[in-house]
């Protein structure tokens, strides 16, 4: 292990961040909480507390050059106590929602004084929120402003939060109580190892999401260390993480964990699973990786590097089973995520519809996709794998049984070729598409995100973009050797 310590020791003096960035950091962060300080106080407004949150706050476990600022604003929770106690999550939201934008609108925007922070604007997950950048001329950094309701760890644990950021406090302050500074910067390294391998966030290019900063927080957490990361990893997905003496037999009983193929359960929150949206195609690409970095450890399982294009020229045995589907962004209003949702939907619709008839007759059988998208390009793509890119125009359909009388004549009727094998009525059913380009054009036309516009369709030897061919590389490198048709493309080879 020797070679993997060095590593580890090497690669950390490169993503460690430098005393000048948290020094800026923590005086940015200052400023801020001064100027909200003083706006509240002007405006009569209480709150509990201004303090940095995520890796760049309290956890300390963010990389070099990659140090985006998460400052989050408590409201006491006993201003809202009486009123929130009597009504719907449905209303509490809305409730929530309006306090929230006045807040952004008159408190936090009209805080921001200065001219280096610039272009502050309300952006909104569950709840608004304000997104400003800050620049020095030296420095550009986007500082997000959250509000949150300052809940007790006790009424999280019994009620639940009010919303999902209620949370995020406790995640900090557990981190930063539980992780010793050398466990912080294995963190880094595991986050910089799952960036590497193309599966980080929502932004991963393996999988719809892949692991976030803090699963890798509470990785290093359970297991102690990288190394025992690294060698348990191959049974994440036998196992359950769980801070509440749950099993995993007991924990898939319940319905909004029983679907999810990873669970990490938050220490903070017994009913939320870290893991929940993190991607079966990112584990397992993830697990690969980490077979090849102990069995041949080199730096370059660390660097992080631009996604080859497919080569279209290249001798691909598959190629006749690949095909894109290329889109450009039309509304920049609508967060890519959404946009990345849409596509992910309509390559499951895809799947559903094209492996088999509606009798349930195979029909161009296994279809496994992938979606790949680069948001300042403004494109966005859906590659797709089919085992069976031509099929026979007509298939056979099985009828009644040939005993069941009155089915059997009705049958029949309807049926004039109809034919006798084994005890069945058959018929011979002509298919709507024979090849699957002309299906896949078919199904999409009517299913095209409003977000988007459909530029290609089309085999991949047609591909016209460079994050269309990145799409193709993605699917046929990282995704297709770790599905269940692997044993599969060998023949196919």
């Amino acid at each position: 292990m020797k070679s993997l310590d060095k590593i580890f020791h090497n690669v950390l003096e490169d993503i460690r961040p430098t005393n000048e960035e948290i020094d800026l950091i923590r005086n940015i962060v200052s400023e801020l909480k001064e100027l909200l300080k003083k706006r509240a106080k002007t405006l009569n407004i209480r709150y509990t507390n201004i303090g940095p949150q995520g890796s760049t706050g309290i956890k300390q476990t963010h990389l070099k050059n990659d140090f985006d600022i998460d400052l989050f604003v408590g409201i006491p929770h006993e201003l809202y106590n009486q009123k929130l106690n009597t009504i719907s999550n449905t209303k509490l939201k809305k409730k929530l929602k309006n306090k929230f934008l006045k807040l952004c609108k008159n408190w936090i925007i009209k805080a921001l004084t200065n001219e280096k922070y610039r272009n502050p604007r309300i952006l909104y997950a569950e709840h608004p929120y304000v997104q400003v950048d800050y620049s020095d001329g030296k420095n550009e950094i986007q500082i997000d402003i959250v509000l949150y309701i300052d809940l007790s760890l006790d009424f999280i644990r019994k009620h639940g939060p009010l919303s999902a950021v209620d949370r995020t406090p406790w995640h900090g302050r557990f981190i930063k109580n539980n992780l010793t500074d050398e466990q912080k910067d294995q963190v880094r390294l595991l986050k910089q190892f799952f960036k590497a391998s193309h599966s980080y966030g929502d932004k991963s290019p393996v999988g719809k999401i892949g692991f976030i900063g803090y699963s890798a927080e509470l990785l290093i957490y359970h297991f102690k260390s990288l190394m025992n990361v690294f060698k348990s990893f191959y049974r994440l997905n036998q196992i359950a993480i769980d801070y509440f003496d749950r099993d995993l037999t007991n924990l898939r009983k319940v319905p909004h964990f029983h679907d999810d193929y990873l669970i990490i359960i938050d220490p903070i929150d017994k009913n939320r699973n870290v893991a929940s949206a993190i991607s079966e195609k990112s584990y397992k690409y993830c697990n690969f990786r980490i077979g090849e970095l102990l069995e041949n450890p080199s730096v370059n399982f660390f660097i992080i590097e631009e996604i080859p294009e497919f080569n279209i020229d290249s001798k691909v045995p598959i190629l006749d089973n690949l095909f894109i589907v290329e889109f450009k962004d039309i509304d920049q209003d609508i967060h890519y995520t959404e946009k990345r949702d849409k596509l992910y939907s309509l390559g499951e619709s895809i799947k559903i519809i094209g492996e088999k008839e509606f009798t349930h007759v195979k029909r161009f059988e296994k279809i496994i996709y992938e979606v790949y998208f680069n948001p300042e390009l403004g494109e966005y793509n859906l590659a797709l794998f089919t085992k069976k890119p031509q099929i026979q125009p007509y298939y056979e359909r099985r009828g009644p049984p040939i005993n069941k009388t009155k089915h059997a004549e009705r049958f029949k009727e309807k049926n004039q070729n109809n034919f006798e094998r084994d005890g069945f009525l058959w018929v011979k059913t002509k298919r709507n598409y024979s090849t699957f380009l002309e299906f896949l054009k078919n199904v999409i036309s009517d299913k095209i995100p409003k977000s988007l516009e459909l530029i290609n369709a089309s085999k991949s030897i047609d591909v016209s973009t460079s994050s269309g061919r990145k799409a193709l590389y993605i699917l046929v490198n990282y995704i297709l050797p770790f599905s269940e048709i692997q044993d599969e493309l060998v023949s196919l080879r």
